[in-house]
């Protein structure tokens, strides 16, 4: 399955997802575009959700918005309308089933001067559903959270789960190429502050530049990705450390390395095989 995407596919993608309903895009964008694999369908999925939720979510959540859809609610409820009321709410009204959810909890334990309860009874109560007063909502917010891949408790947790879980990867990949490293823990016991997820003992060359660190991410890198990325925490590890390499495991478009022309930080979307060290090849 292709990883590396050509610009005219990506923004083909970013349109089908544009005009598909929130939930089960992934299988309807596996038979628009075959040759993707499905990892790299909910990555791009998943971002492009975040981001249309920064621009919508102040809109979509104002107070006069969430009492409208908390009286839908409730009144969906006294006509004893078939459990999933919030799911359907979600997909007419284009927030996240999770970020509906906490805004129905939110609503629904509103203090008598129409203040929002304390975020940390809000987020106790999406994390442990049975801690909800409420039988009814407690259900719908159940379901809402089982139905978000990208934010809840859920979707956080699993995230930060595959992201785990390809760091080790890579270290483990690296051991049996027999590459000499440290990893964050290392570096950060030494009093670094911002740190890359690898730093070589022994410089590699991939491809003919020298490589000295490597950063794993379990998403797809588009440019507004990996911009953010450059400005947040490769640069700094460039200027600290020298060239280096960043895997996005799930792909990313196409001539992303011309943003930095002047500052060598490859990327691809696994640890390379072709690397050279110590005057051997791995």
């Amino acid at each position: 399955m292709a990883r590396v995407v050509s610009k005219t596919t990506y923004s083909s993608l970013l349109d089908s997802v544009y005009k598909l309903p929130y939930r089960n895009r992934v299988q309807t964008l596996q038979k628009l575009f075959p040759k993707l694999s499905v990892d790299t369908l909910k990555c791009v999925v998943a971002q492009e959700c975040q981001r249309r939720m920064k621009g919508s979510h102040g809109r979509l959540t104002t107070s006069d918005a969430i009492e409208v859809l908390y009286n839908r609610y409730k009144n969906s409820i006294s006509m004893s309308e078939e459990p999933g009321i919030l799911l359907r709410l979600s997909d007419e009204n284009g927030l996240t089933p999770a970020l509906l959810a906490r805004s129905i909890i939110e609503r629904h334990y509103q203090k008598s001067d129409k203040s929002k309860p304390a975020k940390l009874l809000v987020s106790t109560l999406l994390k442990n559903t049975a801690l909800i007063d409420d039988r009814d909502l407690a259900f719908e917010t159940y379901l809402c959270l089982l139905e978000d891949d990208e934010y809840g408790p859920i979707a956080e947790a699993t995230k930060q789960s595959i992201g785990y879980e390809y760091e080790i990867r890579l270290r483990m990949e690296l051991e049996k190429c027999q590459v000499s490293f440290l990893h964050e823990e290392h570096l950060r016991v030494k009093g670094y502050d911002k740190t890359p997820d690898i730093k070589l003992e022994i410089p590699v060359a991939v491809d003919g530049q020298v490589i000295n660190w490597i950063e794993s991410k379990a998403l797809f890198g588009d440019e507004e990705v990996h911009r953010g990325y450059l400005k947040d925490q490769l640069y700094s590890y460039w200027n600290r450390f020298g060239p280096g390499l960043v895997i996005y495991w799930f792909g990313y478009v196409e001539d992303l390395e011309k943003i930095h022309q002047n500052r060598t930080i490859l990327i691809r979307d696994a640890l390379p095989i072709n690397m050279i060290f110590m005057g051997q090849h791995s």
